[in-house]
């Protein structure tokens, strides 16, 4: 700890002053022949307010312990300014680290997926006040924001292949088989049968097309082959694009139904392995991914509003024929399914990058000979989803919120996806509850949202946000994601461009769990394939309704990318014990950046915000736009323009941060002038939102970010400018000069919301 020490001599007189002190207190004593008296500084948060003490023996040494105790508070009122400012904090955030608890993170997720818990189910609403009395245990204000969304559920399906003679009718039985010592045999049969939430009713019949993944440029081959799709019912499998966009470019082809499967090639350890889950982390052969194919954000049936007590709603009717609803029937199927359909379709044999794993049959496009016959029968629920909050208010700025967010319904048991995710920010939680409880408190208001019904269509977190669309606008500083916190190894994280620098900070504090030797940045930087920030343009998780609806800078982390019994019944506990995180060590690896990032934006008196990393990526895009339109007739000067303009702000706000930082002295600015760090936090918080467009992207008016949002084909997927891609595309196929004079005013719109938000980084009118 930091000491002085000063010695004085005079006549008969022997002086002695020592302070020391910590985060909490500053004895200084004084000896003065018999006479010796100690007085004492508190900085107890949360007053933060000087409490002196005095000791005295005599007491009738008045007249020296009034000069001294003048004396002293000089000198402890100036280190009090100190201790008030980031080496405060600072103390806490190291400590969040330390309190990290492998053994309660385990606890939770035991706990939340010890039964399947769909949304709208009695295990989900369990699940929501399991996570309700945790957060009120740990000290933190918490409540269920509850909503009545349109949900589905299957009634009944049935799956038909008819094969050439003599080979008989295969009736398949589409259920997911329970394994040899399953711990949750008693409970199987709570999992809801696979299904497609939002699939359309009906029974259709056609002969098999093999799509490979199903998207675009698979149709643009199947085309240059000369397969015809129309009328036949598709064999497509998992992966590259979202469920939703596979069924819909079906539809757009012709096709009359969808079937997805998961090919063992990608799920099953290439296809050559003879071992699955339980005895590996390879996806069993019964294995179905189930999930949504609704491509819109929120209940369908309140579009831009929330699903609130007697609210407007759309009839079925126009719920049905929205475009982001389902035109045809589908169903997922295991990989050991599509195998017995894979192996009745004949015709020209795929491509090289369309054929299966080991031991696959060599994969053909058809169309037939097997036909298949599929029928689907669901419900549609107005269901009650409960969302829940807890807040640990700010001291300094109440009124400015730092959100952290997870969801909790899963499709079977969601060990990984979501409720590893839950645990995480439960730890989380009771970290900082306990750091309340040794006196800290934020500068800023921090937000615990645990959503509901994300795997329907990020319908939980898409209606809070729409009810509290002009709250989160105008004070919500970041919103912090983590989805499923544990796939398995190997840290990613997905950020709008200024939070890039936090990020990498936050990394560089936490030990990598599977290399104590190294911090977690260490582990990152030195993979090939994970030390590349992602961006928040697809529709993955809950962050798309802050970013994309609203603009706010947000940021998604988690380890691992991707894992084998996705959305099935074997998303277990088992499955994360034995091979997600046996030690849970990369549980806690999560939950500890994301309470620093969270603390840091909740304390640091200044945003710890950086938009040069914002400019020099918009640069990057504007010039693989202008390698793309370099024949079009099509002018980026305005686009170019528009970035410069950032790059001087964001000099210029670095400059007045810098100057800030180093004026402050013994005494904080905060203090001093708190309306000029106000006035410049509330600039590096509101450029985000000058990214987006009231009017939205074209034909897609709830995305209003003209720089991040989903592709148009495929709601994972997602390029900078969407609106100029999207425009670029229809362009290109209509080749017309209309077409392209709205991909240059396109172009006008991003430059416009790129002005703008310099305009406001600068914070002065024109």
């Amino acid at each position: 700890m930091p000491y002085a020490t000063s010695t004085k001599k005079r006549k008969n007189t022997t002086t002695s002053r020592i302070c020391s002190w910590n985060h909490y207190l500053i004895p200084i004593k004084y000896c003065h022949y018999n006479t010796n008296f100690s007085l004492s500084l508190s900085l107890s948060p949360p007053a933060y307010l000087p409490r002196i003490s005095i000791h005295s023996t005599p007491i009738e040494q008045v007249s020296m312990i009034k000069t001294a105790t003048i004396a002293f508070i000089a000198t402890a009122t100036s280190l009090s300014f100190l201790f008030l400012s980031s080496p405060q904090k600072s103390f806490y955030h190291n400590l969040f680290i330390s309190l990290s608890d492998n053994a309660s993170i385990s606890h939770h997720l035991f706990t939340l997926t010890h039964r399947p818990h769909i949304a709208g189910s009695e295990a989900n609403a369990e699940a929501a006040a399991y996570v309700l009395s945790t957060l009120t245990s740990s000290n933190i204000a918490s409540h269920i924001a509850s909503y009545d969304v349109l949900l589905t559920y299957p009634i009944s399906r049935s799956l038909t292949l008819t094969r050439p003679a003599p080979d008989p009718l295969t009736t398949f039985d589409l259920n997911q088989e329970i394994y040899d010592g399953d711990p949750y045999a008693d409970v199987a049969d709570q999992v809801v049968p696979t299904f497609h939430a939002y699939a359309m009713s009906g029974t259709v019949s056609g002969p098999v097309v093999y799509v490979n993944y199903g998207r675009e440029e698979d149709y643009v081959t199947l085309q240059k082959m000369g397969v015809n799709v129309s009328g036949s019912v598709v064999l497509a499998r998992y992966g590259m694009i979202y469920r939703g966009d596979i069924v819909e470019n079906a539809y757009e082809a012709g096709a009359v139904g969808a079937v997805i499967y998961t090919d063992r090639k990608d799920y099953g350890d290439g296809g050559g392995g003879a071992k699955w889950f339980p005895d590996d982390k390879w996806m069993p052969p019964s294995g179905v991914q189930v999930g949504s194919v609704y491509s819109g954000a929120g209940d369908p049936t309140t579009p831009g509003w929330p699903s609130t007590g007697e609210c407007e709603r759309l009839s079925d009717d126009e719920v049905d024929e929205r475009d982001d609803i389902a035109q045809i029937p589908s169903l997922p199927v295991s990989w050991a399914d599509g195998d017995v359909i894979m192996r009745s379709i004949g015709g020209q044999v795929a491509n090289d990058d369309w054929q299966g794993g080991v031991d696959a049959p060599i994969y053909r496009v058809g169309p037939g000979p097997g036909i298949l016959q599929l029928t689907y029968k669901g419900k549609k629920a107005i269901s009650t989803i409960e969302n829940v909050i807890g807040v640990i208010e700010g001291e300094e700025e109440p009124d400015r919120f730092v959100i952290l967010g997870n969801h909790r319904d899963a499709w079977t048991f969601g060990a990984v996806d979501p409720n590893s995710g839950t645990a995480a920010l439960l730890e989380v939680a009771e970290r900082l509850g306990k750091l309340q409880k040794r006196g800290w408190k934020p500068r800023r208001t921090i937000v615990f949202c645990n959503w509901d019904a994300e795997e329907y269509g990020l319908i939980g977190s898409t209606e809070w946000v729409e009810e509290n669309r002009e709250m989160i606008a105008s004070r919500v500083i970041a919103y912090l994601n983590v989805d499923s916190a544990v796939y398995g190894a190997g840290f990613v994280a997905s950020a709008t461009p200024q939070l890039d620098e936090l990020l990498i900070q936050a990394t560089q504090q936490v030990q990598d769990p599977d290399n104590m030797s190294q911090t977690v940045y260490e582990a990152w930087v030195g993979s090939s394939n994970n030390s590349v920030i992602g961006r928040l343009g697809g529709g993955g998780s809950d962050y798309a309704a802050f970013v994309q609806h609203i603009g706010v800078p947000s940021a998604d982390i988690t380890f691992g990318d991707g894992y084998p019994v996705y959305h099935s019944m074997y998303d277990d506990f088992i499955w994360m014990k034995k091979f997600g995180d046996p030690l849970f060590h990369r549980h806690v690896a999560v939950a500890s950046i994301w309470g620093l990032l969270a603390l840091r934006l909740a304390d640091e008196e200044i945003l710890p915000f950086n938009y040069l990393s914002y400019a020099q990526e918009l640069q990057r895009s504007a010039e693989e736009l202008k390698s793309e339109l370099s024949d079009k007739g099509i002018s980026l000067t305005p686009l170019f323009k528009s970035i410069d303009k950032l790059k001087k702000a964001t000099m210029k706000i670095n400059t007045q941060r810098k100057a800030m930082e180093e004026n402050k002295g013994w005494a904080s600015m905060w203090k001093k002038e708190p309306w000029k760090v106000r006035e410049l936090n509330d600039r590096l918080m509101m450029t985000e939102r000058a990214f987006t467009d009231r009017d939205g992207l074209s034909g897609r008016p709830w995305y209003k970010h003209l720089i991040y949002a989903p592709s148009k084909h495929n709601d994972y997927g997602s390029r900078a400018f969407p609106g100029i891609d999207d425009a670029i595309e229809k362009a290109k196929s209509l080749n017309t000069a209309e077409s392209w004079r709205l991909v240059q005013h396109e172009l006008w719109r991003v430059s416009r919301a790129i002005t703008q938000a310099s305009l406001v980084l600068n914070g002065e009118l024109t």
